[in-house]
C-alpha cells in the first residue's frame, strides 16, 4: 500500500532505486539519506502547531472529562470511607456499651449468686442449729426422764434393800444356825447394823 509499483519492480529485479517516492506522502527520498521528519528543521513550525493543538485538546479533555470523573470517583470513595469509618466507630461504641452492660450484668449475677449462696448457707446453718437444739432438747428430756426413772428405781431398790437384807439374814440364820427367826427380828438386826 505504501510501496509504489516502481519500488516493487526495482526491488524484485534486485536494483536499488536512485530515488523512490511514496505515493501517499509525496516525500522524496534520495540517495543522500534524508533526515527523520521530527528532526527536520523545515517542519518545526507545523510540528509545534500540531503539538500545541494536540496538547490543548488533551488538556481540555483531561480538564473537562477525565479529571472531573476521577474527582467524583475520589469524592464518592472519600464519602464512602468516611461513612464506613463513622459506622465502624458507631459499631465500636455500641459493642463497648454492650460489653460494659454484659460485664455489669455478670457482676450483678455473681453478687446475686453469692448472696443467694450465703443466704442458703445461713438458712441451712439455722435449720441445722434448730434441728440440733431440738434433738438436744429431746435427748435432754429423755436423759432427765431416764435419770428420774433411775432415781425412782434406785430409791425403790434402796427402799427394798432393807427388806431384801432382812430376808437374806433370815434365810442365812435359818440355814446356818437352824433357827427360825421372824421377819421383824431380821429387819431389826439389819437396821441396827446399818447404824
Amino acid at each position: 500500500m505504501f510501496v509504489t509499483k516502481a519500488w516493487a519492480a526495482e526491488t524484485a529485479s534486485g536494483e536499488a532505486p536512485a530515488e523512490a517516492t511514496h505515493s501517499e506522502t509525496g516525500v522524496a527520498h534520495g540517495a543522500e539519506g534524508g533526515s527523520f521528519p521530527p528532526f527536520d528543521p523545515t517542519s518545526f513550525a507545523s510540528q509545534l502547531l500540531w503539538l500545541a493543538l494536540t496538547f490543548g485538546l488533551f488538556f481540555l479533555l483531561m480538564r473537562n472529562i477525565v479529571v472531573p470523573r476521577i474527582s467524583s470517583i475520589l469524592e464518592v470513595r472519600r464519602d464512602r470511607i468516611s461513612r464506613d469509618l463513622d459506622e465502624a466507630q458507631r459499631l465500636k461504641e455500641e459493642s463497648d456499651a454492650a460489653i460494659a452492660a454484659y460485664e455489669q450484668e455478670l457482676t450483678e449475677a455473681r453478687n446475686a449468686a453469692h448472696k443467694i449462696g450465703q443466704e442458703a448457707r445461713d438458712k441451712a446453718k439455722a435449720e441445722a442449729d434448730a434441728s440440733r437444739h431440738e434433738v438436744e432438747s429431746e435427748l435432754n428430756a429423755k436423759i432427765a426422764e431416764s435419770e428420774k426413772q433411775v432415781a425412782a428405781i434406785k430409791a425403790k431398790a434402796l427402799g427394798e434393800v432393807d427388806t431384801i437384807a432382812a430376808d437374806t439374814v433370815q434365810a442365812i440364820v435359818s440355814e446356818i444356825l437352824g433357827v427360825n427367826t421372824t421377819k421383824a427380828d431380821a429387819a431389826k438386826a439389819v437396821s441396827s447394823s446399818a447404824k
